[in-house]
């Protein structure tokens, strides 16, 4: 399905396709160099062979290029993309194993490519277009199924010196912890993520199977989501609210941790679990000035809720394509 106007508008000959990857569809959109989204579409992505994922990839560049000149293409992934970003080194929920993405899907479009980890995308368009705007040194914290992270200082993007920089979501946050999925024990995203709050919410739910009647709302444990939590605390339940401060308390825990490296003026929160607002946010910014290095003798990071939603890693990525 595609979305958007049938011309570009006058005189802008500076528009990008950016490209966002996921584990059930891959999106994309044509980008104008002011970050606005001129048209989009979107398809399931296919099985996960890699050849499959870059004919997608590479029908809908075509599909928004009947109707739109552009000059580049960039492709957030949610993966290990190495320095020169054009391979994915690794990629958990798709079978890219250092998979030279880049020249694979350039040969198909016929136009320059750039790929990107997915967050780093997301981390650069809050910066240029959105709620990190006149911030040159930025963090960004994407709160989803699990934690990812980009990272922006004196104005350029962070990726490391193997460009697999701000995997923020497994820095060590409890020794011997909870086993997270990158084979370690005790990651932030194994408390300050999606997947911990439903764990939260049904341990909660299990104990004390009363005071989370509200948020069960008839469902057996094992039923609840995250989305479930989130509407029953934003109706107000107490038991669903006391969710989001224990996974809102981890995660200004590790943002106060960050500050001790990076020492940033802002951080943006964004993701599918940041739809809770303060509910998430407010517990996280208590948590970041209780944990903070040297409090009370230091300038505090602003903490702030993301405002580009599901479209920053496609207009992030069509930004960096044009770099």
């Amino acid at each position: 399905m595609t979305t958007g106007s049938a011309a570009a508008p006058e005189g802008d000959g500076d528009l990008a396709i950016g490209v966002d990857v996921g584990g059930t569809k891959v999106a994309a959109g044509v980008v104008d160099a002011q970050g606005r989204m001129l048209a989009s579409a979107r398809r399931p992505t296919p099985s996960h062979a890699p050849a499959e994922v870059a004919d997608a990839i590479a029908e809908l560049v075509a599909g928004l290029r009947q109707e739109y000149d552009v000059r580049a293409v960039g492709i957030g992934a949610a993966g290990w993309i190495d320095r020169d970003r054009s391979t994915v080194l690794f990629a958990p929920n798709l079978a890219w194993r250092d998979e030279p993405l880049r020249d694979v899907v350039a040969e198909r479009v016929g136009l320059p490519v750039v790929v990107e980890n997915d967050a780093n995308a997301m981390a650069w368009a809050e910066y240029r277009f959105g709620a990190g705007r006149g911030q040159a040194d930025l963090v960004c914290v994407t709160v989803g199924t699990g934690i990812g992270g980009g990272i922006v200082l004196d104005g350029r993007l962070h990726r490391g010196a193997f460009g697999i920089g701000a995997e923020m979501g497994h820095m060590q946050v409890v020794p011997g912890g909870h086993l997270c999925g990158c084979g370690n024990h005790g990651c932030w995203e194994q408390y300050a993520s999606g997947r911990a709050l439903v764990r939260v919410a049904q341990e909660m739910a299990t104990a004390s199977p009363e005071a989370a009647r509200r948020m069960l709302a008839g469902r057996a444990v094992e039923e609840l989501s995250g989305p479930d939590v989130t509407a029953a605390a934003q109706d107000g339940d107490p038991a669903a609210v006391k969710c989001f401060e224990e996974i809102g308390h981890w995660l200004g825990q590790g943002l106060a941790s960050l500050t001790a490296i990076l020492d940033p003026g802002r951080f943006v929160i964004g993701g599918g679990v940041s739809d809770a607002g303060d509910l998430l946010v407010g517990p996280a910014r208590a948590q970041y000035r209780a944990g903070l290095s040297g409090r009370g003798h230091r300038p505090e990071a602003d903490v702030v809720v993301a405002t580009l939603g599901s479209s920053a890693g496609i207009v992030g990525a069509a930004d960096l394509a044009r770099r």
